[in-house]
């Protein structure tokens, strides 16, 4: 009998594995987030100039806590 987790557990692990021939890396995410966070903020859509970068922010958590941090830096309004 398998674990309750452990389906949850395999699909995480397929899902790190799993890697997108279009994910640009952590080191190339991190070069251009400026930009991609500009054309967000712009109006634009990012994923549509920077599909690699997409794709890398869906699988990494700590690039995609980078942007989220960025995109909050940038639109909110200080005091």
């Amino acid at each position: 009998m398998s674990h309750p987790d452990e389906s949850a557990t395999m699909a995480r692990l397929r899902q790190f594995l799993d890697t997108d021939p279009r994910d640009v890396a952590c080191e190339r995410a991190m070069e251009l987030l400026h930009v991609y966070v500009e054309l967000k903020v712009a109006g634009q859509d990012p994923e549509e100039h920077y599909p690699g970068i997409a794709v890398h922010l869906r699988a990494c958590g700590p690039c995609s806590d980078e942007y989220k941090g960025l995109l909050a830096a940038v639109t909110e309004r200080w005091p």
